[in-house]
């Protein structure tokens, strides 16, 4: 997800943490739960990590010890993970280890993942292009994998406004753009990953994950608005000028309280 310059990625993470939570579909993670009985520690694998908002999530509702390997390729994000995983402690109270690698996480293969009994990711997979998803399937196969909050494209934003649809258009456009030779498949990522494990002869269960925004997260909705809305313009450079006073009503709405926000996303386990 783009957003403005006016906070750093590692702020928009931390924003953004609590939706990304209260989103995730905890059914699947239960599903997975029995697999991972057994193992001690149990070693999970969390891809572009960022600065651990997955694996303190997980880590605080799965029993046991377990091992943290978290997998970024920005070693600023990477720097903050042992800050923000103090005091995390597993559902029984026993031990989260935690150690971090930096590099390029669609390089992995299978032998990067040996270790784990389970490999996760949030908001990961729309900023893959379909040969990257090959590859992360791949090298997963074999283990339970659990994506959470993958973008599907769809947004509800409650009142209506006339240029919603226009936003939400170009915005789609803008996540499946080519970045430097990669075509990112940005709200198609899902399809892709379900069809790629598929291939593999994986089964995967699918569930909505959507962001529920209202006034108690009206400064989320409104770094979201001013996010989603930019990307809209870079990729529809003629929307700039209807949508300054789009931007308006919108941020003053959800200042008001007034404004809520559906952002539909999808969680998948595979192989749990």
């Amino acid at each position: 997800m783009t957003v403005e310059e006016t906070l750093s990625f590692a702020d928009w993470l931390r924003l953004r943490e609590p939706a990304d939570a209260a989103a995730r579909a905890e059914d699947l993670l239960d599903a997975v739960r029995p697999r991972l009985v057994g193992t001690t520690p149990t070693v999970i694998h969390d891809l572009g990590s960022g600065t651990g908002s997955m694996s303190r999530w997980v880590a605080a509702r799965l029993p046991g010890p377990q091992h943290w390997v978290l997998h970024d390729r920005d070693a600023e994000l990477l720097a903050r993970v042992a800050e923000g995983m103090a005091g995390v402690v597993a559902a029984d109270g026993a031990p989260v280890t935690v150690s971090t690698r930096c590099g390029d996480l669609t390089r992995l293969d299978a032998a990067d993942l040996a270790d784990a009994s389970l490999v996760t990711a949030s908001a990961l997979l729309d900023m893959l292009t379909a040969d990257e998803i090959e590859r992360v399937v791949a090298a997963c196969v074999g283990r339970p994998t659990l994506f959470a909050v993958s973008v599907t494209g769809r947004v509800l934003l409650t009142p209506a406004d006339p240029l919603d649809a226009a936003v939400e258009a170009a915005f789609n456009e803008h996540q499946r753009r080519t970045v430097d030779g990669r075509r990112l498949l940005g709200p198609d990522a899902v399809a892709a990953t379900v069809a790629a494990f598929t291939r593999h002869g994986v089964d995967v269960r699918e569930r909505p994950s959507p962001w529920r925004l209202g006034p108690e997260q009206a400064d989320l909705a409104a770094e979201w608005l001013r996010g989603w809305l930019g990307a809209a313009c870079e990729q529809r450079p003629e929307l700039a000028g209807p949508a300054r006073a789009y931007a308006r009503r919108r941020l003053d709405e959800a200042a008001a309280g007034q404004l809520t926000v559906l952002v539909e996303h999808s969680d998948l386990l595979a192989g749990g």
